[in-house]
C-alpha cells in the first residue's frame, strides 16, 4: 500500500527534471498524477509509459500554467477525470539569465509569468475544489536562489522570493479548510537545466556545499511526498533540500 493511494495530484512541468520526479514519486505511492507538459508532448508520454509500466496511473494534462485560462482548463479536466484533487504541485518554471543591466522586459516577464504568476493560477483553481472537500496538500517549487542572491537571476530570484511569500500568505488563509501551503527550495540540483553549467563552475560550486554533491532529482522527489503524505501538522513552511549550502 502506497503513502497517497486514493489521492490525486497536478504535477506541473512534469515532462522532465524535478517535476518528473516529483510524478514519478507520487505515482509510485498510488497517486493518480496528471502530468502537466507546455510543449513537450513527447518527454511527458514517456513519462506516462513509465507509470503505466508498474501499474500507476496518470493522464496527460497540456497547458501553459502561465497562461490563466488554460491553467483552469487543465485543473477542470482533471476534476472531471477523477473527481477530486488532492495534491497541487507548482513545479513549473523556467530560466532567462541575464544580468540586470542586460535584463529586457520580455525576458523579466516571461520567468516571472511562467515560475510565479502560474503559482497564483493553479493554486486559485485548485482552491474552491480543495475548499469543497475540506482536504488539500498544495506544494511550490522554489529555490535556493529566492533565499539568496544569484548574479545574472534577478528574475529567477524573484520569482522563486515570491512564491516563498505566498506560500505563506496562502497558509495562513487556507489552514481552517485543512490544506496545507509549503514551499520545497532546492539547492543545486542535477537536472539538464544545470547540465550546461561548465565544469569548473560546477567544482566551485560543489566545493561549498557542505555534503560535497550536488542534489539528485531524486532527493527533491522525497521532500514533496513527505510533505503531501506525512506533512499534516505543518504548513507555511519552505522545506530546504540543499545540502546545506544555505542554512536559516
Amino acid at each position: 500500500m502506497g503513502r497517497l493511494d486514493g489521492k490525486v495530484a497536478i504535477v506541473t512541468g512534469a515532462s522532465r527534471g524535478i517535476g518528473r520526479g516529483i510524478a514519478l514519486a507520487m505515482a509510485r505511492e498510488g497517486a493518480k498524477v496528471a502530468i502537466n507538459y507546455r510543449s513537450s508532448e513527447s518527454q511527458a508520454q514517456e513519462l506516462a509509459n513509465e507509470i503505466n509500466s508498474f501499474d500507476g496511473t496518470c493522464m496527460l494534462a497540456q497547458a501553459d500554467v502561465g497562461d490563466p485560462q488554460e491553467s483552469r482548463d487543465m485543473v477542470r479536466r482533471v476534476f472531471e477525470q477523477w473527481g477530486r484533487i488532492d495534491i497541487l504541485v507548482n513545479n513549473a518554471g523556467i530560466t532567462k539569465d541575464r544580468t540586470l543591466r542586460k535584463m529586457t522586459d520580455d525576458a523579466w516577464q516571461a520567468v516571472i509569468n511562467a515560475n510565479l504568476n502560474s503559482v497564483y493560477y493553479c493554486t486559485s483553481a485548485v482552491m474552491p475544489i480543495m475548499v469543497n472537500q475540506n482536504y488539500g496538500r498544495i506544494i511550490n517549487i522554489s529555490s535556493m536562489n529566492g533565499q539568496v542572491g544569484a548574479i545574472g537571476q534577478s528574475n529567477y530570484s524573484a520569482s522563486k522570493g515570491g512564491i516563498i511569500a505566498f506560500t505563506r500568505t496562502a497558509a495562513l488563509e487556507l489552514a481552517r479548510f485543512n490544506i496545507t501551503v509549503n514551499s520545497v527550495a532546492p539547492g543545486w540540483t542535477l537536472t539538464d537545466m544545470f547540465a550546461g553549467v561548465p565544469d569548473n563552475i560546477q567544482d566551485q560550486i560543489k566545493s561549498r556545499i557542505p555534503l560535497g554533491r550536488f542534489g539528485d532529482v531524486s532527493d527533491i522527489a522525497k521532500a514533496v511526498v513527505f510533505l503531501a503524505a506525512e506533512g499534516d501538522y505543518i504548513t507555511g513552511e519552505q522545506l530546504n533540500v540543499n545540502g546545506g549550502a544555505f542554512m536559516i
